[in-house]
């Protein structure tokens, strides 16, 4: 039993670095998010300390994984994703639906009835997003640009162009977010290419 405890956790030290160099992330970075020092952080890494669950906690919260993944815990069997919605104020809620880190990750936003008064509060960051609404009217605010997208519609921005999503007073929107780092797009496929066949 020890044996297995200590294998599973020199494992831990190589995996961290493979999550922190595939996300393009600095140990000064990791150390901003996690309150973990960035020489703590390198000696986990080498396999020179063993993680506690004070340190895995923050880690898979910053990484986007369980701790399960980070340690490399047996499998259950079973197949379901335990997916955790997140709360985002004004009665949002988000819903992750990708856990690996780095590529495009994939959310589904889910918004109460809206005023249609109210005053967009524009972002901006680096990356690119793919926006699909499931049901409902979305209001997206891009730029100068004042759009409602109903069910079954999409749009697609660079989103260091000023954006703001929200609901309309016309009920409740779902929509898909599909968010990927700069340079990264949604590659939508409408038809085979010639001589292939889906």
């Amino acid at each position: 039993m020890n044996d297995d405890l200590d294998r599973t956790l020199d494992a831990v030290g190589p995996r961290l670095k493979q999550l922190r160099t595939r996300r393009d992330i600095t140990l000064t970075d990791l150390a901003a998010q996690t309150g973990i020092s960035a020489s703590t952080l390198s000696r986990l890494e080498a396999g020179l300390r063993r993680p506690t669950l004070e340190q895995l906690l923050p880690l898979a919260r910053a990484y986007g994984v369980t701790i399960d993944e980070l340690v490399d815990a047996p499998p259950t069997g079973d197949p379901r994703i335990n997916l955790r919605p997140i709360a985002a104020g004004d009665g949002a809620t988000v819903l992750p639906l990708t856990r690996r880190p780095g590529g495009i990750q994939a959310y589904k936003f889910v918004l109460p009835a809206g005023d249609d008064d109210r005053e967009p509060d524009l972002r901006t960051h680096e990356g690119y997003d793919w926006v699909y609404v499931l049901n409902g009217t979305l209001r997206l605010v891009l730029g100068e640009h004042d759009l409602v997208l109903r069910a079954g519609e999409a749009a697609e921005f660079d989103t260091r162009t000023p954006h703001w999503f929200g609901s309309t007073s016309a009920g409740p929107v779902e929509f898909l977010s599909l968010v990927g780092r700069q340079g990264e797009r949604v590659h939508v496929r409408a038809a085979p290419r010639s001589g292939q066949q889906d």
